[in-house]
């Protein structure tokens, strides 16, 4: 975690030096400053430096090192327990499907909008209710 946050220092300070030059180029080359560009360096080196701030922040809140900082760290220690998922659930599938009809409801015609909301109701209704019913069902 320190590594990257000197990286993410690093990438900062960076974008603030290339933002400078670019406005002082902007300045001789045209003789005005161009906006766009050095507006964009600039919030690109603050996005930097508030990310490197957060996770320095992160870093000297938790207290040590990530498992993947370490050395002598195995892959199970950086091995979070995740969840429980269903390999073979259609639903996601469905839940998609709903999502991609009302947005083309939304440009092509506003009557497939409710049309995909039923389709969601339907698919979320399942997917929550898989393991209840049928032959997965505890």
């Amino acid at each position: 975690m320190r590594t990257n946050v000197a990286l993410w220092w690093i990438l900062a300070g960076f974008f603030a030096l290339v933002g400078i030059t670019y406005t002082i180029w902007s300045l001789i080359w045209y003789g005005n400053l161009e906006w766009v560009g050095t507006v964009a360096l600039f919030f690109t080196a603050l996005m930097g430096a508030l990310i490197a701030f957060y996770t320095g922040a992160v870093r000297r809140a938790q207290g040590g090192e990530l498992p993947e900082d370490t050395l002598t760290a195995d892959i199970d220690d950086g091995d979070p327990e995740i969840g429980e998922f269903s390999p073979w659930s259609w639903w996601p599938i469905v839940l998609a499907f709903s999502a991609a009809v009302a947005m083309i409801g939304l440009s092509v015609g506003a009557w497939m909008v409710p049309i995909g909301l039923g389709i969601f109701l339907v698919a979320i209704v399942g997917w929550v209710y898989e393991y209840y019913r049928g032959y997965f069902a505890r």
